[in-house]
């Protein structure tokens, strides 16, 4: 095996942190005098670490930490803190004026720390955030830290793909290479950085034509820490497991049922196992893949040159696996349903860098549209274009994704809004069959040019008659049913007209609340009902520096123009970009015409 070795000074740069304002504010609340404190748990590389490091920044605290270095010595995690020799209820008494103690990796605790911790906990006098991790053997004295509610548990979600985007925007992927190092590496942020640093390091990266981005195609570089993740993979020990699980990671690009499995030779009993210690997943139709999403790729990275050779499917034969994938997409479609789906075989053909048909494109680049993720979508419409550069379907998506991104360039019905011409939009909206398209009007704010053209009793004529009458209540009921269908653009619209059409002022914030967390996960969405939204997150002076940038000026010019100094206008903007979700002053133009707005 050929391990990728990479400068370790890269991993020791810290990233920007990104995200999790919820729990952010919760970990906050939990350490704040008065309160006991947390424990906050998630697998090794989640950023547990560096969550609470954020979260204390600036506060008074003392910290220890566990290793599995010193897990035999007693207290050996408290010895900067403590006397050599020393009792547990010394140690307790010692440590009683520390008002806030911060315990990492308490995992790997000694007993007698761990059970100093336990009793700081019991007599409640010190405030402790604890972090352990997931899965790993841990003191009993530890787990009872939440088991026994002493404290409440956070437990680390991933990292959700619109912040892993933003977390990674300054290191310029494209956007389909986003998805890929999201899925592969399911929140672990240590493997996340591991991988970037290796791709880029390695050379395996293609710059994308007329782009400052760069794409990632091609295998896996194995790195040691993805030799670490791989290891519960590699060190299987029952007969033909290993086997089992190298032929799948060839094979799991193609959907294999049972009956197929065992007539390739695949032993069902040795499945079951894999299945009962979660490694292999079977779905309901009774598809058979790996669970990981990163053990795939490593292990068909680590095989061996002719033993690969005979494994690997050749990109011909996924054509029946590919339509199959894309009539699940259109039924879906056909529903107006647009939820997360499994889609290994286009995603497949996208990493190995193979021709993707225009037509399955334009089906992933309109769900990616429909579900708000639009940088994906126009990714997806432009995989289809580069074989096929005529393709009237992939070039209607790719318009639709630029215009609702807030490009005001070319034609369309959205490239129109993007300018302002509204009754330009809607006017090419007339004699539209499509129903997603008729429904373009709702979305702009006239729901009576298509009044009684939309299916009786669905989500969107429900929205028309609810912006008809202007009823703010229904409005976010709609929301909610978008939301369930996995419109979340569609969603986000439609409590941002709830906004406008509230009459409660407290209805109206909880409107506006929930459409700016849902813009949010829809990155680039620039469209009309969602004007001036995101503004109204910013305090008055970010407001007022924001739509300067936005007007062109450069922060001495603004500095100049406010009587501020050009480190305060600079710090405002930071703030700024962080709540708008904008990494640079480059993504600011579409607040150019918003100067006036203000928040609901």
């Amino acid at each position: 095996m050929t391990i990728d070795e990479q400068d370790a000074r890269t991993l020791e740069l810290p990233w920007p942190f990104t995200g999790r304002e919820r729990e952010l504010e919760l970990l906050r609340d939990s350490s704040a005098a008065g309160r006991p404190g947390i424990v906050v748990t998630g697998p090794a590389g989640r950023g547990k670490t560096r969550l609470i490091a954020e979260a204390l920044r600036g506060t008074g605290c003392t910290r220890v930490t566990g290793t599995p270095e010193t897990r035999g010595l007693p207290f050996a995690a408290f010895a900067h803190l403590l006397p050599d020799t020393v009792s547990l209820h010394r140690a307790v008494h010692l440590l009683s004026g520390v008002r806030l103690l911060v315990v990492d990796d308490a995992h790997l605790l000694d007993e007698a720390s761990a059970a100093l911790v336990h009793q700081l906990a019991a007599h409640g006098r010190t405030r402790l955030v604890v972090a352990a991790t997931d899965g790993a053997p841990a003191p009993g004295a530890v787990s009872r830290l939440w088991t026994g509610e002493l404290l409440p548990r956070l437990a680390l979600e991933p990292l959700p793909r619109e912040d892993t985007a933003r977390l990674l925007a300054a290191s310029g992927p494209e956007p389909l290479t986003v998805d890929r190092l999201h899925r592969m590496c399911a929140g672990d942020l240590r493997l996340l950085r591991d991988l970037l640093g290796a791709v880029r390091a390695r050379g395996r990266t293609v710059r994308v034509p007329d782009s400052d981005a760069w794409a990632w195609r091609g295998p896996l570089p194995v790195t040691a820490t993805v030799r670490d993740r791989l290891a519960p993979v590699l060190e299987r020990p029952g007969p033909g497991e290993r086997e089992a699980l190298e032929r799948l990671a060839f094979a799991e690009p193609l959907p294999l049922t049972l009956d197929d499995l065992t007539r390739d030779g695949f032993d069902v009993d040795v499945l079951e196992r894999l299945e009962a210690d979660g490694l292999v997943h079977v779905d309901d139709p009774g598809s058979v893949t790996l669970a990981h999403p990163l053990h795939g790729p490593a292990l068909r990275a680590t095989t061996g040159r002719l033993r690969a050779r005979r494994l690997t499917r050749a990109p011909d034969r996924c054509g029946p696996a590919l339509g199959d994938e894309q009539d699940r997409l259109e039924r879906r479609l056909a529903r107006y349903e647009a939820r997360g789906v499994p889609t290994p075989v286009g995603d497949w053909l996208v990493a190995e860098g193979l021709p993707v048909p225009a037509g399955y494109a334009a089906v992933r680049a309109r769900y990616a549209r429909l579900r708000g993720e639009l940088r994906q979508a126009a990714a997806w419409a432009r995989e289809g274009l580069r074989d096929t550069p005529a393709d009237a379907r992939c070039r209607r998506e790719l318009a639709e994704a630029e215009g609702q991104s807030g490009q005001a360039e070319g034609t369309g019905v959205w490239a129109a809004a993007a300018r302002g011409d509204i009754e330009g939009a809607l006017a090419s909206i007339a004699g539209e069959d499509d129903v997603v398209a008729r429904y373009d009007a709702v979305r702009l704010g006239a729901p009576g040019r298509v009044a009684g053209t939309l299916p009786a009793g669905g989500v969107f004529a429900r929205h028309a008659e609810a912006l008809a009458r202007g009823d703010g209540a229904a409005l976010d009921r709609v929301a909610e049913a978008l939301v369930e269908r996995g419109l979340l653009l569609f969603a986000a619209e439609a409590h941002a007209q709830a906004v406008r059409a509230h009459r409660d002022p407290r209805a109206a914030r909880v409107s506006r609340t929930r459409a700016v967390a849902l813009a949010r996960r829809c990155e680039d969405a620039r469209t009309p009902a969602l004007s001036g939204l995101l503004l109204g997150e910013l305090t008055a002076r970010q407001r007022q520096i924001v739509t300067l940038a936005a007007a062109g000026l450069s922060n001495r010019q603004i500095a100049e123009k406010l009587t501020l100094s050009v480190r305060t206008v600079g710090n405002h903007l930071y703030g700024a970009y962080t709540r708008l979700g904008a990494s640079d002053r480059g993504a600011l133009p579409w607040l150019g015409d918003l100067r006036d707005a203000e928040p609901a």
